[in-house]
């Protein structure tokens, strides 16, 4: 039954008495992004009753201007890259080995080092040069390259998903134990900035698990099923979301539910809906859930 005074961030002020117990107490120096207790947040300016000496923080590393070749260079509180040209990657946008496309039928052309390149074929073409013809019915899907590249198909933007929603998904894994470990199967969501409140909506599979996340901009919400049955020839997974609360059904085993965390009820997504993987080469840049490093396998 303890009446505690006020609450100080950053440091004490001197005419406030502090406990013996808690020794010198020095000013922090840096900068600070959220505050949350429990599972409540704490809007740092603007439920402050006072301060003193606090300004604004910066991240200058955009200001040295590190982008080659036009690049555009965009950061947050904790990371920064570097938004190339087409023609150019590296995380300098440094490489371009692309100004005499060899790529045919549409191909992207990559530069992959100062004399590689690499073609990612467009849906229905394959080869070194994307060349050859092919009719898929049922789409495989590889993961990851040796490029760091995923295979991925996209659709157009899913309407009407920022209440409820329910997906439904059979898929058949490739037979290597790397199918299991990392590997993204679906994504949507607010690309670009890798912030922790963008909104997404993101299925995967980790350490042979399925996980299933969500933000609807205050707080990642997830779901992880037991390990999958190996002797099942096909999975069948069961998901969805009404308002905060989200569910997961994977093949016979029991149904699990989540609640997203904040006061937030709405999914707003921007992007396409990317299967088997993602466009960038760079993960990254996804907002922060999850972030699966590979492809899906299958």
């Amino acid at each position: 039954q303890i009446k505690f005074g006020s609450i100080f961030l950053g440091k004490v002020p001197v005419h406030e008495e502090v406990h013996r117990c808690a020794g010198q107490i020095y000013g922090f120096k840096g900068c600070i992004r959220d505050f949350q207790v429990n599972h409540k947040e704490l809007f740092i300016i603007d439920e402050a009753l006072e301060g003193r000496n606090v300004e604004n923080c910066n991240v200058p590393i955009c200001d040295y201007h590190p982008c080659h070749n036009g690049g555009t260079c965009t950061s947050d509180e904790e990371n920064w890259y570097c938004e190339c040209p087409k023609l150019y990657t590296g995380k300098l946008c440094q490489f371009s080995t692309c100004d005499e496309n060899p790529c045919g039928n549409g191909a992207t052309c990559f530069p992959k080092s100062k004399r590689d390149a690499v073609c990612l074929c467009p849906y229905g073409r394959s080869g070194i040069l994307c060349s050859d013809a092919i009719n898929i019915t049922q789409p495989s899907f590889s993961g990851t390259d040796v490029f760091g590249y995923t295979s991925f198909l996209a659709c157009s933007k899913i309407p009407n998903i920022t209440f409820y929603y329910e997906f439904r998904l059979k898929f058949q894994l490739a037979n290597n134990q790397s199918a299991l470990q990392d590997n993204l199967i679906f994504f949507t969501g607010q690309k670009g900035q890798g912030l922790n409140g963008d909104d997404f909506l993101e299925l995967g599979l980790r350490n042979g698990r399925v996980v299933y996340s969500y933000n609807l901009g205050s707080g990642t919400a997830t779901i992880i099923s037991k390990p999958l049955d190996l002797t099942l020839n096909i999975h069948v997974i069961h998901l969805g979301r009404n308002l905060q609360k989200g569910w997961l059904k994977v093949d016979d085993q029991k149904n699990k539910t989540v609640t997203s965390p904040g006061r937030l009820v709405g999914l707003n997504v921007f992007s396409q809906f990317y299967l088997g993987g993602y466009r960038e080469y760079t993960p990254e840049l996804l907002p922060k859930g999850p972030r699966f490093k590979n492809g899906f396998q299958g």
